[in-house]
């Protein structure tokens, strides 16, 4: 297993560490309601040091993502970020990233850590324009500082102003003393905050000064499994469960990061899907009885024939009620109808709800 650059803080902070994604991680400290509670309403840190970057750069750049990525990046200006996702040559996705420019020859891609080497392969592969690639991903470390307090918390950090930084735009700035510092307002939590990339060698001097200017708002550490109850409440997919290499965007309700303006890998099968109608759709139910929904529990019709997976579901801390995501046919995603959930052989009732789950 890797370890991060914090993981003897981990240890230090009594947190409960778990292999995840070829890492030992901290899934939660104190427990996970009280972790998603402070993220919700305070502030929290996480460290998720895990994930994977790329830098692409050189003339050349923009033209391979544009041909390995669904969203259109020629959209982009410098110091913006962009959700996209790189399509199979089958219908499915390879992985879902975050794509960040900083000028025109110069792109940073941040993909999940269970398919660094995946995506590394298949962005190589496509590589036929010759960009530059390097992997920085074991160089660089990652912290996500979260909640509604996590801009005044920081401001006395940095010398940018933390509330001018709209989602899904960046800065590179000092930050915790340390210079060149990418602050990104791209957390996957819906509770707003920021992610910080630093190098390995200043993550910790980053993380500690992080938790002394936020100690008055209230900050903890907080854990992996908090982080999966705070995206799923937000509806976002988590590669590996909601969405795969046998996932179609579209079928994932991916459709906003699917631009037909370009020709990308597999875009022509996609738009042919587009233009069709899709089979399945990924969507959210919450239980009207109670009940917790858990990855890979069928989902069945009122006769309690299977007609889909859940792909995502927990007992949510905000809402106190299961909710979970998964993939039926077209005929029951429609938002009011009602599906059931197998829950150690009993069918649990539930409705289909428009995303998010939590409204704020």
């Amino acid at each position: 297993m890797k370890k991060t650059a914090l993981t003897h803080i981990h240890e230090a902070l009594g947190a409960k560490l778990i292999p995840f994604a070829g890492y030992t991680m901290p899934v939660q400290y104190e427990g996970i309601n009280i972790e998603h509670e402070t993220v919700r309403n305070n502030v929290g840190v996480f460290d998720v040091s895990h994930m994977g970057e790329f830098l692409i750069t050189g003339p050349n750049a923009l033209e391979l993502i544009q041909k390995v990525s669904s969203n259109d990046a020629s959209k982009m200006v410098d110091g913006q970020a962009q959700y996209s996702c790189l399509p199979n040559e089958n219908g499915g996705i390879v992985d879902d990233l975050i794509i960040y420019r900083f000028n025109e020859e110069k792109y940073l891609l941040v993909v999940n850590a269970s398919n660094i080497d995946k995506d590394w392969d298949w962005i190589s592969k496509h590589n036929s324009m010759n960009a530059e690639m390097r992997n920085l991903s074991d160089d660089y470390s990652l912290l996500a500082i979260q909640g509604p307090k996590a801009a005044e918390a920081m401001q006395s950090l940095t010398s940018v102003n933390l509330s001018t930084i709209k989602f899904y735009t960046f800065e590179v700035a000092d930050f915790a003393g340390i210079e060149h510092v990418i602050i990104s307002a791209t957390g996957y939590t819906g509770s707003g905050g920021f992610e910080v990339y630093c190098k390995n060698s200043e993550v910790e001097q980053v993380w500690n000064k992080v938790l002394e200017a936020g100690k008055n708002y209230g900050i903890k550490p907080i854990g992996l499994a908090a982080r999966d109850t705070l995206r799923l409440e937000m509806g976002y997919c988590l590669y590996g469960n909601d969405i795969n290499d046998d996932t179609s965007p579209l079928e994932a309700g991916l459709g906003w990061i699917t631009k037909f303006t370009k020709d990308f890998i597999n875009s022509e099968n996609l738009k042919k899907q587009k233009e069709e109608g899709v089979k399945r759709k990924l969507i959210g139910f919450e239980l009207t009885e109670k009940g917790i929904p858990r990855h890979d529990y069928d989902i069945v019709d009122n006769d309690g024939e299977k007609i889909g997976t859940v792909t995502s579901g927990t007992m949510s801390p905000s809402l106190r009620k299961g909710i979970g995501l998964g993939y039926v046919p077209v005929e029951y995603a429609k938002t009011g109808s009602t599906i059931n959930i197998a829950i150690r052989k009993k069918s649990i009732p539930a409705t289909v709800v428009k995303l998010p789950f939590y409204k704020g």
